[in-house]
């Protein structure tokens, strides 16, 4: 046969091109499929060693609102997607789901949501194909947290906001997202230190706690609170469909570039949800030890404690009786470069400047106790612990106040005295006690008379007799001189004063009992066990002034009023 006439069995053939390239992609697709399975078998057994379930994710739907979860940055970086999300819980499918940066990512979904979780382990074709998924999800630009309110904002209150009942009236006219701005900016403006918005029967009630006493300040229409309360969680990062579990959360305030933190709490009640929102404003200035508002007793014998290298100095009385600000004054006083200072608190309510502040998380078991010891490994000289509240916290503080550092904390008893007992009451050896104290300061917060109206009153027979009570059991050692016969009492004035609203108070100062470990009080310690009022006796046969006592001495000045005085401290 010619040359010319022969077959052409050559791969340029047309047909028999394509049937061979459709064998080879066959072929081709064949082998990726075994090498896919392969893929799988071995992430499913990676996962079984690890206790781990498996998820093959290339046929798997993945919702916007799970993969959104997660960054896309942080999947890639991490191989870990959600592929699962509701209301209450999460899904995470990771490549190497041991990486702790996996674990850490899940705590914080988990803090952050306030939801359950699930680790699964996946393949790196499954993380290819869910990484598929963010292409079809919007680029949402970060929205911050912080609520500017505006010089325009803050100048429309000042001048049409003159009074709790003109902030009614305005309140009434605007929208949902003005009101939360405008409650915000007239607390801040009237020195509020808590926004109370309580769902009621027949309406919502806002209240201010001015100077530590609940003002009721305006009522808003019942049909507003689903707006209302949508608005606060949405702003402090709380789940708006969640209205029957206790929720807390936190935000922050921009106002005049000064930025305050706001920490939100929720609970369910029976006529909707109560929400307190706490303002945490930044410490304005630098507090001294003499602004406090000790007599000059008790403020030498402070001072001489606060200069000794070590033992303990601890401040007691109920939440919101300013222990917390005494501290920070103190810390400022000692805050020196020659110094190191450690703080661990919960949570970290001011920031001091030169100063490490550590805050516990108990969820990861960074508790006092174990923040204690580790703050202890950094060779501090000066230590401060947000609270005392088990015997292992009070063992390693005093271990540390004997070990040659000065030692801050709180304990929360009634009394100077009560702290003692409560020490006793935990379980700490009273041997060790007696040599670690160097003071124990017990305080209460009282109003202060507004300087506009307060006027001279005449108090009751009774009120006079308790007075008279408290001025006989004191001893010579306390080196007073007051005279009943001398003293003159005021009062708040009318309601009609624009300094403090009508209140007839503002602003609050400290009233003090310090109680030094004098040699008497240490022998009682040591010995058999001694009732709080014994230690009582003895510390004012020592000298000591009681609370009560140094706001009386404050009520006869004309600083506050003796029903101020009564109202917090009897």
């Amino acid at each position: 046969m010619p040359d010319d006439q022969s077959p052409q069995l050559s791969g340029s053939h047309p047909v028999l091109q394509v049937q061979q390239d459709g064998v080879a992609e066959k072929f081709a697709k064949k082998m990726d499929a075994m090498q896919k399975d392969t893929t799988e078998q071995l992430a499913a057994s990676h996962a079984a060693t690890l206790n781990l379930p498996y998820i093959d994710l290339r046929k798997f739907p993945i919702a916007p609102e799970a993969i959104m979860l997660i960054p896309e940055k942080v999947a890639r970086q991490l191989q870990v997607v959600c592929f699962y999300r509701d209301a209450d819980s999460f899904r995470l499918a990771a490549v190497v789901p041991e990486d702790e940066r996996v674990k850490e990512l899940m705590y914080q979904l988990q803090e952050r949501h306030h939801a359950q979780s699930g680790l699964y382990g996946m393949s790196s074709t499954s993380l290819e194909q869910a990484m598929l998924r963010y292409a079809a999800v919007p680029v949402v630009k970060e929205v911050s947290h912080d609520v500017t309110i505006d010089a325009e904002t803050l100048q429309v209150f000042r001048d049409e906001v003159k009074d709790f009942a003109s902030l009614q009236t305005k309140i009434a006219e605007i929208n949902v997202t003005d009101f939360v701005a405008l409650v915000l900016a007239a607390a801040v403006n009237n020195s509020a230190s808590d926004i109370h918005i309580e769902a009621e029967k027949e309406n919502i009630a806002v209240r201010y706690r001015l100077d530590g006493v609940l003002q009721d300040v305006a009522s808003v229409d019942q049909e507003k609170w689903n707006r209302i309360i949508s608005r606060v969680k949405l702003l402090s990062g709380l789940k708006i469909n969640v209205a029957d579990k206790p929720q807390d959360g936190r935000f922050t305030i921009v106002i005049d570039g000064t930025e305050i933190d706001v920490r939100v709490s929720s609970i369910p009640t029976a006529f909707g949800e109560s929400v307190v929102m706490r303002l945490l404003k930044p410490l304005a200035e630098k507090m001294e030890i003499a602004m406090l508002g000790l007599q000059p007793r008790p403020l030498a014998i402070l001072q001489d404690a606060i200069s000794k290298p070590n033992g303990m100095i601890i401040t007691t009385g109920p939440t919101g009786s300013g222990k917390t600000t005494t501290l920070y004054t103190v810390l400022q006083q000692l805050n020196t470069p020659e110094v190191k200072i450690i703080t661990l608190e919960d949570p970290i309510e001011y920031k001091l400047e030169g100063i490490a502040q550590s805050q516990i998380e108990s969820g990861k078991e960074y508790t006092f106790a174990k923040g204690l010891k580790s703050i202890l490994r950094q060779d501090p000289d000066i230590v401060l612990v947000g609270e005392i509240r088990e015997l292992e916290t009070a063992e390693i503080a005093i271990q540390a106040s004997l070990t040659g550092h000065l030692l801050l904390s709180t304990i929360h008893t009634n009394s100077a005295p009560g702290a003692i007992a409560r020490f006793l009451s935990i379980g700490v050896k009273p041997f060790l006690l007696a040599p670690s104290l160097n003071i124990v300061m017990g305080q209460r917060l009282v109003r202060r008379l507004c300087d506009q109206c307060k006027r001279p009153v005449t108090p009751d027979e009774k009120t006079l007799s308790k007075v008279q009570e408290h001025i006989a059991a004191l001893t010579p050692a306390s080196e007073t001189t007051f005279s009943m016969e001398s003293a003159t009492w005021f009062g708040p004035g009318g309601s009609n004063c624009e300094a403090c609203g009508g209140v007839g108070y503002k602003g609050r100062l400290g009233i003090f009992e310090i109680m030094q470990m004098t040699d008497a009080i240490k022998d009682a310690i040591s010995g058999d066990q001694v009732a709080e009022h014994q230690l009582a006796q003895i510390a004012m046969n020592d000298g000591m002034v009681p609370m009560v006592t140094d706001g009386i001495f404050k009520a006869a000045q004309g600083i506050t009023s003796l029903d101020e005085v009564f109202r917090v401290a009897v």
